[in-house]
């Protein structure tokens, strides 16, 4: 009887334990994503968000079901608004309609243009920029013009813009990473783009460049250069904002190592714990 009973009583351990393993298996983190959007993600995972959250999933005993949407206007409402995934990676702190985790780095407009020009851009005032073909990201995710043209405007440098659209087109790969290329092959002089798509593409080009912070982080109108970014939630899903949150800071080397990888220029602040600095 005895035998029994711990046969029994193993028996219904182990079939807990292959339950368990069964429940830790199944477990889906689902993620909304760009698909063509280098250096944050594409539909073959070869961003730092994607890395970023494979960290959080192996984390969360979870395997990763991404729903590939492209940011387009309406992203949020199109995501996590209408349920579509769990977590929304790379969102600026502070987002309407978005729980948003602690931010995890902050990163900065940068001015991009080749070594050995002689130039050395650090403002907006310099006025250098009045004999120079600048390029920008003509039009924001929501349809916005983005801060470094309001700023060239109010300087009356309007007209040295030449616009590049993020937004792919048939036949055309990584499109944010154009403006990265005509400086490099001299169609413009400067670029004055978003951080992580200055670092990443500055990094590969075959001529060298240098990628500058924007200064200061604030214009005197007010307009900011400088962005923390976090992770976004459905509102009201504090379980899994609080465990991601532990996770990044847990891992916070193995977040700073994959940032510094892909080249995003960071400034710190106390409340991001990326600490690695824009390089020239």
């Amino acid at each position: 009887m005895q035998n029994s009973s711990r046969l029994f009583a193993e028996g219904v351990c182990l079939a807990l334990l292959v339950s368990a393993g069964a429940a830790s298996a199944g477990r889906e983190l689902r993620v909304c994503a760009d698909p063509d959007n280098l250096p944050y993600s594409n539909d073959k995972r070869e961003g730092f968000e994607n890395k970023l959250v494979d960290v959080i999933a192996k984390d969360l005993h979870a395997k990763v079901k991404y729903t590939w949407i492209r940011q387009r206007r309406g992203f949020i409402r199109r995501t996590l608004t209408a349920k579509a995934c769990d977590l929304l990676p790379g969102i600026p702190g502070g987002l309407e309609n978005v729980l948003a985790t602690k931010p995890y780095y902050r990163s900065t407009y940068v001015f991009v243009y080749r070594k050995g020009d002689g130039l050395e851009l650090r403002s907006f005032d310099d006025p250098a920029l009045r004999k120079l073909r600048i390029g920008l990201h003509a039009i924001a995710v929501e349809g916005a013009n983005q801060p470094p043209a309001y700023a060239l405007g109010r300087r009356g440098l309007a007209g040295n813009v030449v616009g590049f659209s993020m937004f792919g087109v048939e036949g055309v790969t990584n499109p944010q990473g154009r403006i990265i290329e005509a400086v490099a092959n001299g169609d413009i002089d400067v670029a004055i783009v978003w951080g992580p798509f200055g670092g990443y593409f500055g990094k590969r080009q075959k001529k060298e460049l240098s990628v500058v912070p924007v200064s200061p982080a604030v214009e005197p109108s007010g307009i900011p250069f400088a962005w923390d970014m976090a992770m976004g939630v459905k509102p009201g899903d504090t379980e899994l904002k609080t465990k991601v949150e532990a996770i990044l800071e847990r891992r916070r080397k193995d977040v700073e190592k994959i940032l510094d990888a892909y080249g995003i220029p960071m400034v710190r602040t106390e409340a991001t714990p990326a600490n690695a600095q824009a390089k020239n």
